[in-house]
């Protein structure tokens, strides 16, 4: 079996060990518990993320949360957030403006997107894992969507995958063309980087 023959099954089989898990939505509720949290003091006004599929965590809620929390502290800078759009010549992904009730239209693959709203640029990116190793490097849908957007964005946003624990992949080598994430969420905290605690 070649590499991404051994990919595409690892993918495959994690994708169904995440929709059959029971407890999966206890384990949502406690991601975005970490994610809220983790967004705490972040400077960011425009954050990118995505519209879940196979059982994907969903993002969506607690970004809402924080986009209200602005709204709160009378912040000067209306916050945002979008989701990708795919560019079918360049084969990347731009992200338009979206908020709950926006009009939504699928795109090619079948994915709901927001329809007709502006392109906006984010400073922070969530990004989904299907799996991810302890070194900030995921294994996504195959694509390679994200990879070419990240080559392509400038300024380059502070990336950061979420997934669950049953998706981490201790042994799983990063290619050369995988490029590693800032920093990666699961349920029980962050991930990567590793800390190591105060000595």
């Amino acid at each position: 079996m070649d590499r991404s023959e051994e990919k595409r099954a690892l993918r495959q089989g994690l994708i169904e060990q995440r929709l059959k898990m029971p407890d999966r939505l206890q384990r949502a509720d406690l991601l975005q518990r970490v994610m809220r949290i983790w967004l705490v003091g972040r400077p960011d006004t425009v954050i990118g993320a995505y519209w879940p599929i196979k059982g994907e965590f969903d993002p969506l809620p607690a970004l809402h949360r924080w986009k209200e929390d602005g709204e709160l502290l009378d912040d000067p800078q209306m916050r945002r957030i979008g989701l990708p759009v795919v560019d079918k010549v360049h084969q990347t992904l731009k992200f338009h403006a979206w908020f709950p009730g926006c009009p939504m239209e699928e795109d090619a693959f079948g994915i709901p997107k927001p329809k007709d709203t502006e392109i906006v640029t984010p400073t922070l990116l969530f990004v989904p894992c299907v799996g991810y190793t302890p070194g900030g490097y995921r294994l996504g849908y195959g694509g390679g969507f994200y990879d070419r957007t990240l080559a392509a964005l400038q300024p380059k946003p502070f990336t950061v995958g979420l997934g669950f624990a049953q998706g981490l992949l201790p042994n799983l080598e990063p290619e050369a063309h995988d490029v590693g994430l800032d920093a990666i969420l699961n349920e029980l905290g962050v991930v990567w980087p590793i800390s190591l605690g105060d000595d």
